[in-house]
């Protein structure tokens, strides 16, 4: 409207213009065919003005448009710039992306598999990429202008989140950082600690939806909004909202128990039509079957759509459920399109691995637009699903929860099976992070006028709940860092002790730790208040009541210690008992589970007949594998003993037993009840009380009757408020030691690794040795192990295949434990290795005791898992793929993932290793890295 403007403002707007024009960021909004945001656009401009930046913004809101930014400013002002995001697959993904925007010649790709002109100015890769070159100080650093950390809350991961840090930390303060973070609560609070390490950062958090979501419940064949839409308020808008009263009638209904039948005086129609109102009205929360779900999202408009389970099997059950249904989403021309991509991207694959890889039946299921995604499918199978989805030719995929990180997978409707999960311990209700991470998923920009959030309805849903879920947007972000062994080594070779400490104080974890001690420290204050007013109130006229209440605790103590030592008396006869027990002993289970008779199968101890470290735990001694009465084999651990066990009869094992074996399990079972069913459990006696013979217990009964306060009428009075002083006194003590905890935490526990380090002839001073070199080469969990394995020259003269199978330990965990039977292990050198490995871990697990490096805090080594060195052996050894997976019971997915990391471990001890060992270690990577392994392109 400049007509209407006067001369000074059109002059004003036309010099603003022409500023604007003069920015870099002019050109760059040109070659969207969008408008951008105005967080993109602030954004950008801090970048542009010299700033750091940390955007924090839902799903699917284009955050990548501030690292594409980057990107730009880096191309124009001569600079590199790197793009790191957390997992191969997004590198992938984010380098196809670039590639297609600025040329292939000027994008780069390095991932550990992959490496594509990796001198490139534009460099995508992973974060634990980076933060190797930071450590090696790789020449690929020069000229670096820019870095983006895609999904930067990762840092809150408990295995991987460190690298996130080590990298922020370590960066060249001539780098601009660009941080992109789904929305976190305490966004403020990390661009505070960026601010402080990297310099003027800019925070600027969004919380809109490009796309607005609409939240659901379908229950029978109804679909219920969750929230009642109020005059002036669109559904999918933010403010307070009030849940659908309908759903609260609905769990009314469910919880409410019939009453008819109940009163005699009532006719009996008046029942039937009781019972008929009821079975309607229950008629309409059932939930429907999965392929009902998704003919009646079809229906409604709202495919393509994610469905996310919480289980590999129930994403592939769910398809073939819907194969059998005769469910079909494309027509003819649909289906010749899928098959001919699908055949494209598997021309690599042989014939006889289709077979093997359940080809046929995934393909069938593409055809009719129809899915599973999960971590288990091999990685080319994956990535042509989300080829397909993205471009319309898959419309309904059931996926677990690895899908929603960050995964380009947008979706009109994402449906939520149930709002529990297993969380690797139990199941647990799902939190409103992971339910706002989840459902941001619906909604695809540029195409969806809405999203759409469905929930189905299982027995016992609370609307009210599931509101909170759905409305609130608390997701912390918490630091995950802790020192490691390499990190260290690394650390004090270019920088020192004294100024790696001070590196580490400058971790988000401990800037979090020191923020906490405010809050710490103002409660101290007010409970010494509380202190002082509950000392008044326990004075007593006849005495000193303090000096008698803490008579009153010596005494409690002491009763308290004495049942302490009782208990841990039995718990060391128990255990003793436990060591004595020998293959063929028929026992009686005391207590637990799988309390009755059973046969020692393995006593458990070192020396057993499996892999002793399966079967013993240093701090909890033995545990037998028994097979019970019942056929099930189980390995038991001390609390199934609270008693000694003592044999009751003995028994032949026959040599031909197999525990997997079902009907050798009934077999042996079936002698187990002939020849021990005359026996009658143990009976125990009962002991008398330590307590009525100790001396100190009668000493302290005599001082308490003698005190002065003991005949005061108001002495149980006063000792509940001496009660209340010591439990706020012990409660204040706590505190004040967290205050201490928390203090220089991660310093400390940085001391205590270069102890161990020391010790181990790693480090001297400031100085690392030979060994402490090598150990800076070999990343991962069980770095100090493998480092360890080599000084001890545990795989020299291993063939390629064994030398496989015992790197397979250092990065193998199995998925969920199972002790019952010993995993299947190459005989011979490999087998002896594996076993010399196991007992150095041990040896390290007793020094990290002893240097106070404690495991549960995520810090130290684990124990190696032998559970895929068969499958490596086999793999290496060039057997098929069929024989492979068939013995190792495993998904191709999951093969080609562990394979894909031995391959990196290999690739590590080749760098590091002495020459045989190096030569073999690069001959096991091609032994490894051949057909379904090559030709899968995403770790």
């Amino acid at each position: 409207m400049t007509e209407d403007m006067s001369p000074a403002e059109r002059y004003a707007a036309a010099k603003l213009r022409a500023a604007e024009q003069a920015t870099a960021l002019a050109p760059f909004r040109e070659m969207y065919d969008f408008a951008l945001d105005p967080f993109q656009i602030d954004a950008c401009k801090a970048l542009e003005a010299g700033k750091g930046v940390l955007v924090a913004a839902p799903t699917g809101s284009g955050k990548t448009i501030v690292g594409e930014f980057a990107v730009h400013l880096a191309l124009e002002q001569g600079r590199k710039c790197f793009y790191t995001t957390p997992i191969k697959a997004l590198s992938n993904q984010k380098y196809q992306d670039l590639v297609r925007r600025h040329g292939a010649d000027r994008v780069g790709l390095l991932t550990g598999d992959n490496s594509v002109n990796s001198e490139a100015p534009v460099v995508v890769m992973t974060t634990e990429v980076l933060r190797n070159m930071l450590y090696a100080g790789s020449q690929s650093l020069a000229g670096l202008g820019y870095v983006v950390m895609d999904e930067v809350h990762y840092l809150s991961d408990r295995f991987r989140g460190a690298v996130w840090e080590e990298v922020i930390i370590h960066l060249p303060e001539s780098v601009t950082l660009v941080s992109l973070s789904a929305t976190v609560s305490n966004a403020e609070e990390f661009g505070a600690w960026l601010d402080t390490v990297r310099g003027d950062t800019e925070v600027i958090v969004s919380e809109h939806r490009p796309v607005p979501l609409w939240q659901h419940v379908l229950a029978g064949r109804r679909m219920y909004d969750l929230f009642e839409e109020r005059e002036g308020q669109g559904k999918g808008k933010a403010g307070r909202r009030e849940v659908n009263p309908d759903l609260e009638r609905l769990a009314r209904l469910e919880n409410s128990r019939p009453t008819f039948g109940r009163d005699k005086r009532r006719g009996r129609n008046q029942r039937e039509a009781d019972r008929e109102r009821e079975r309607r009205q229950r008629s309409r929360i059932w939930t429907p079957g999965r392929a009902e779900v998704i003919d009646r999202l079809d229906q409604e408009g709202l495919l393509p759509a994610i469905t996310f389970i919480f289980s590999r099997a129930g994403c592939e059950s769910a398809v073939q459920q819907c194969l059998y249904s005769g469910l079909r989403l494309n027509d003819q021309e649909g289906r010749a399109r899928v098959r001919a991509i699908v055949e494209e991207r598997t021309v690599g694959i042989p014939d006889e691995d289709l077979h093997v890889l359940g080809y046929y039946e995934w393909l069938e299921g593409l055809e009719r637009g129809i899915a599973a995604h999960h971590a288990g499918m091999l990685p080319t199978f994956k990535e042509v699903v989300e080829e397909l989805f993205l471009k319309g030719l898959v419309k309904a995929v059931f996926a677990t929860e690895t899908l929603a990180l960050g995964i380009n997978m947008p979706a009109r409707s994402v449906v939520l099976e149930k709002l529990v999960k297993w969380n690797g311990e139990q199941h647990a209700d799902i939190t409103p992070g992971e339910y706002t991470q989840l459902t941001g998923r619906a909604g695809r920009r540029g195409i969806d006028v809405e999203g759409h959030a469905v929930v189905l309805w299982q027995r016992g849903m609370d609307p009210g709940a599931l509101a909170g879920l759905a409305g609130t947007r608390t997701y912390p972000l918490r630091s995950s860092f802790k020192p490691s062994y390499n990190m260290a080594v690394n650390l004090v070779s270019q920088f020192g002790r004294h100024r790696s400490r001070e590196l580490l104080e400058m971790s988000f974890a401990q800037f979090q730790a020191d923020k906490s001690v405010v809050g710490i420290s103002r409660q101290v204050q007010r409970n010494e208040e509380g202190l002082d007013g509950y000392k008044e109130s326990m004075t007593c006229h006849l005495g000193d009541f303090e000096e008698y209440s803490r008579l009153r605790r010596q005494l409690k103590d002491r009763e308290t210690e004495l049942a302490k030592q009782g208990a841990a008396q039995r718990r060391a006869a128990a255990a003793a008992a436990l060591e004595k027990l020998r293959p063929g002993d028929v026992i009686h289970v005391p207590t637990g589970k799988y309390a009755g008779l059973a046969l020692v199968l393995d006593p458990g101890m070192p020396s057993g007949r499996t892999n002793g470290h399966r079967g013993y735990d240093a701090h909890d001694g033995p545990r037998p594998l028994v097979l019970t009465a019942e056929r099930q084999v189980k390995r038991l651990a001390s609390i199934d003993f609270p008693v000694p066990v003592a044999p009751l009869d003995r028994m032949r094992i026959p040599r031909t037993f197999n525990a997997r074996s079902p009907q050798s399990r009934r077999d042996l079972a079936s002698a187990l009840r002939t020849k021990a069913g005359h026996i009658a459990p143990e009976r125990h006696r009962k002991q008398r009380s330590a307590a009525a013979d100790d001396r100190e217990i009668a000493r302290l009964r005599t001082e308490i009757r003698a005190h002065p306060c003991h005949g005061c009428d108001e002495r149980e009075d006063h000792a509940r408020w001496a009660e209340r002083y010591h439990r706020l006194l012990r409660d204040t003590r706590q505190l004040e030691r967290r205050i201490e905890g928390r203090t220089n935490t991660i310093a400390r526990t940085f001391d205590r690794i270069c102890g161990l380090l020391t010790e181990l002839g790693y480090l001297e001073g400031d100085t690392v040795t030979d060994e402490g070199r090598r150990l800076a080469r070999l990343y991962g969990e069980l770095d100090l192990l493998a480092s360890e394995c080599l000084r001890a020259g545990v795989w020299n003269g291993l063939g390629p295949a064994e030398l496989a199978a015992c790197a397979s330990a250092l990065v193998y965990e199995s998925r969920q434990a199972d002790d019952a039977v010993a995993p299947k292990l190459p005989s011979g050198k490999a087998r002896d290795a594996l076993g010399e490995m196991v007992r150095i871990w041990g040896r390290l697990d007793a020094l990290e005791e002893d240097h106070k490096i404690n495991q549960a805090e995520g810090v130290g080594q684990r124990e190696p898992d032998l559970g895929f060195a068969w499958a490596a052996y086999r793999w290496a050894s060039g057997f098929g793929l069929d024989e492979v997976l068939r013995e190792a019971e495993m998904p191709a997915g999951d093969f080609v993932r562990w394979c894909k990391q031995l391959i990196d471990i290999l690739g590590q001890l080749a760098a590091a290793a002495p020459p045989d060992v190096a030569r073999n270690a690069r001959k096991a990577v091609d032994a490894v890295l051949r057909g379904v392994v090559a030709y899968s392109s995403v770790g």
